[in-house]
């Protein structure tokens, strides 16, 4: 059973309990991400990610370290464009541990200068790893192309420049802005002692601030071309070609989840049968989708030999192509449908998994979306509407290609970004 509560201060609280297992999982959701920041201290939300596990005003970055993993506990956080998330999976009976070292951190993070410098260095290895991961950068190239200069186009981890000029009186300021009152939501699932745990909570987390949530600034529409060419001596060609969807409030995204899976969402899908089964053009194909606030972006992504490079691209434009004008079959949907709720359902069975999906659906659309309503909008998903999402998506003007690899003919590729 899901339970709902508010704090005084306007903190929200969402608890399950799963009697069956031994475990509990916590976050600590905070309503800031990439796309929060101004443009000269991009990368913020992310930083302050990172030195909250540094250490707080009465115990070091070790100490907090020592104290979950010391009762067989796991520890860790995450920044997205709209999000920031500290979470602790630990042994049901060590519950009161996780939510007194969650909201210490939360509340008081040291941000010592020292280990801001340290950090930084740290942010810096980061940010030159995935740049050094093609599979990984061609995506950031593609959010450049379709939301240009603006913050969700732009790196979560932030770039060296803004990173190098965050300093403490940027933190603390930015800190106290955001982790207050209406902008965190506690999400909880497990054993929960028969309630116990739900009696301490306000103990720990009434110490925050009450405050507002904040707001970030609106998607523009903006263009600075639909291809992003990066020449680079790898042994494969990386793309990621795609455009802009449906945000997570549109009832378009379950045709959308759908059209996904029967393009490339499996080893059953269109993609995979016509580029690797059949022609032999990639090793791995993959279609997907991101969902914000008031957007969204689809994506097939896949790498392949330079030779094959402008082959594979043309295959997935024709596919794209056959789906944007011709209905899918019938047992195609069918099996589309059946593979999504199965997932969803895998999906849930961890008490992790479960707090990931209760405590971001509360924080980012303001209430719990229960999987039972998905699967039940998933299934009622038909064949015209799936069709009806490809064409209003899958047009020329809407069609974005990034790419990192050695290949000097921009215009031939240029030549390919066509459906008809």
């Amino acid at each position: 059973m899901i339970k709902e509560k508010e704090l005084k201060n306007g903190i929200k609280v969402i608890t399950q309990n799963v009697p069956s297992v031994q475990s509990v999982a916590i976050g600590v959701w905070i309503g800031v991400g990439s796309r929060y920041e101004h443009r000269k201290v991009s990368g913020i939300s992310h930083f302050l990610e990172h030195l909250l596990f540094k250490g707080t005003k009465k115990r070091s970055g070790e100490r907090l370290k020592q104290l979950i993993e010391g009762v067989g506990g796991s520890f860790n956080g995450f920044t997205s464009e709209e999000a920031t998330c500290y979470l602790v999976k630990i042994l049901d009976k060590y519950s009161t541990l996780g939510l007194d070292v969650l909201s210490d951190m939360v509340a008081s993070p040291k941000l010592a200068k020292d280990d801001i410098e340290k950090e930084r260095s740290v942010i810096f290895e980061e940010i030159k790893m995935y740049k050094d991961l093609p599979n990984r950068y061609v995506q950031e190239l593609f959010g450049e192309l379709l939301w240009p200069g603006q913050p969700l186009g732009r790196n979560i981890a932030g770039e060296m420049e803004t990173v190098s000029s965050i300093s403490q009186k940027d933190l603390f300021p930015f800190h106290k802005d955001y982790y207050r009152g209406e902008n965190i939501v506690v999400s909880i699932c497990g054993n929960l002692r028969k309630g116990r745990i739900e009696n301490e909570i306000e103990d720990y987390f009434s110490l925050l601030p009450a405050g507002k949530k904040r707001k970030f600034s609106p998607i523009l529409k903006k263009e600075k071309g639909r291809l992003k060419v990066l020449y680079k001596k790898t042994e494969q060609v990386h793309i990621c070609l795609g455009g802009k969807a449906f945000s997570y409030f549109s009832e378009d995204r379950f045709p959308l989840s759908l059209l996904s899976v029967i393009l490339g969402g499996n080893m059953s899908s269109r993609l995979f049968r016509e580029v690797r089964e059949k022609r032999g053009l990639a090793y791995e194909i993959h279609s997907g989708g991101e969902e914000f606030y008031d957007t969204g972006a689809f994506t097939i992504s896949a790498g392949t030999s330079p030779k094959l490079a402008y082959d594979l691209i043309k295959v997935i434009i024709e596919e794209i192509g056959k789906i944007r004008e011709k209905a899918v079959h019938g047992n195609e949907l069918k099996r589309a449908k059946e593979f999504l709720v199965g997932q969803l359902i895998l999906h849930l069975e961890d008490s992790e998994t479960q707090m990931l999906f209760l405590g971001g659906s509360k924080l980012r659309k303001g209430k719990i979306e229960k999987p039972s309503e998905i699967i039940k909008k998933i299934k009622k998903v038909e064949k015209d509407e799936i069709r009806k999402v490809a064409k209003e998506l899958f047009t020329n003007k809407n069609l974005y290609l990034a790419l990192i690899g050695p290949l000097r003919n921009r215009d031939k590729v240029e030549s390919l970004l066509r459906y008809d």
